[in-house]
């Protein structure tokens, strides 16, 4: 691919990173509240959450991070190459 066309993907890329942490805090609050019936997630300072609960909230929302910004990168990815005809990965 050229270095134009890779410049030409790189705000479609931000904006998709921007997009999937958006979405994917959205839906992890939201599974979140369902599984352990609390409207925050524990954090890692706070002293009254065992290590196992903080532990399985990041693997989660790390999780449903990853998930959502492949497929919002592929999406993107895609839309480019029809649009362009360069893949924005090779």
């Amino acid at each position: 691919m050229s270095k134009g066309a890779k410049l030409a993907y790189r705000p479609i890329g931000l904006i998709g990173g921007i997009l999937a942490g958006t979405l994917s805090g959205i839906v992890f609050k939201q599974l979140w509240k369902a599984i352990a019936d609390e409207d925050d997630a524990p954090g890692a300072l706070q002293s009254e959450y065992g290590t196992k609960e903080v532990l399985l909230a990041a693997a989660l929302q790390g999780a449903i991070f990853a998930v959502t910004k492949a497929a919002i990168d592929r999406a993107g990815a895609q839309g480019f190459h029809k649009l362009t005809g360069s893949w924005p990965g090779d």
